[in-house]
């Protein structure tokens, strides 16, 4: 017997507005086991990862300022896969437009007016646009894979952070740790009565902008054709190549914007590590949203709250920090999982065995 997925002739339109739900079920369900298998009271253990963090003033903000950059980031990822073009290294976009962002208050600390922040901003989106530029040139001129092209940049701008922070740009004044100067004044991001700051409207703003393209635009449209029926947009005349170098642009410079509203805001310079892995917590945002720039908002912030409840987990309950990671695939694998499971079904067909006829 072998186990094949057969196409279904159509899909259900209920299960295909359920299944986010049904995967998060899915993941609670699987997150209870895995308290107990570790001696945890299962109800307790899920109180503390997904309720008491919304019960303070404090953590909530800290829930929005941790959503921030996995809405930008998905929001435009969203784009991306919705045409069927294959981003995977947002984190290594996030990164580069820290880096290209933070030129300014690095090579000029004393530079304070609101025109630096301005600045910082704009470097930040082309930083990020600009790398994520290179596997789209890949793809469209040697048929390069983007998956790889594009997650493999990742290390690459890591390690050229990394280089930055212990040579060239490394703080003379910071005891040889390997950090920049401290971003002061304008050149950080203004925050809302407390640790909430700029950025967080530049999601929103995001949201709505790229839900008005999709549903409003020409632009939209060609986006849905070509990832949903590339053969009928070429005959529409809709460029594959041009598609493919929108997307990334996009989807890098909203990235790049998420490192550089991260870095003026959260980390105030730069450093080793600057993100705890939103670019690809954003890949798990976009799909758990279905693709869909509002549904991306919500999910963003379900996941923020994986990292918060991650974070009181450990304090509560004395658990690894990589248990935020888990359930975040977990959730992952469930969503692909019920996503699947809608456009196929399982059937086991017995394996037929090659008959040698002798001559």
């Amino acid at each position: 017997m072998q186990l094949v997925l057969e196409k279904r002739s159509d899909r259900s339109k209920f299960f295909a507005i359920a299944s986010p739900f049904l995967a998060l079920l899915l993941t609670l369900i699987a997150g209870g086991l895995i308290f107990a298998a570790r001696g945890i009271n299962p109800l307790e253990g899920l109180y503390v990862y997904f309720v008491e963090p919304l019960t303070q003033v404090w953590s909530v903000e800290q829930l929005i300022v941790k959503a921030t950059p996995l809405v930008l980031i998905g929001v435009g990822l969203a784009v991306c896969y919705m045409a069927n073009v294959w981003n995977i290294g947002a984190e290594g976009q996030l990164t580069m437009g820290a880096i290209v962002g933070s030129i300014a208050p690095v090579m000029f600390p004393a530079w304070q007016d609101p025109s630096i922040l301005v600045v910082m901003l704009i470097m930040g989106f082309v930083g990020g646009a600009l790398y994520g530029a290179i596997p789209a040139l890949l793809k469209t001129r040697f048929n390069a894979n983007e998956i790889l092209t594009s997650l493999m940049l990742v290390y690459v701008a890591g390690l050229f952070l990394d280089w930055l922070v212990r040579g060239p740009w490394r703080d003379p004044k910071g005891f040889n740790f390997p950090v920049t100067t401290t971003f002061e004044g304008w050149q950080l991001l203004p925050t809302f009565g407390g640790t909430i700051h700029l950025g967080a409207l530049f999601a929103l703003l995001a949201c709505a902008a790229l839900a008005f393209l999709m549903a409003k635009t020409l632009k939209g449209f060609e986006i849905k054709v070509t990832g949903n029926a590339p053969r009928a947009g070429r005959f529409a005349g809709f460029s594959r190549e041009k598609m493919v170098m929108f997307c990334f642009l996009l989807s890098g410079g909203l990235a790049g914007l998420a490192g550089i509203s991260e870095v003026a805001s959260v980390v105030t310079k730069l450093q080793p590590q600057i993100s705890p892995g939103y670019g690809f917590a954003a890949i798990i945002v976009a799909f758990l949203g279905r693709l869909n720039p509002i549904g991306v908002l919500f999910a963003g912030l379900l996941l923020a709250l994986s990292y918060i409840g991650g974070e009181a987990a450990q304090v509560t309950l004395g658990i690894s920090d990589k248990i935020a990671k888990v359930f975040q695939g977990i959730l992952l694998f469930f969503i692909l999982a019920c996503d699947t499971l809608i456009l196929y079904r399982i059937k086991f067909e017995p394996t037929i065995k090659p008959v040698l006829v002798k001559g």
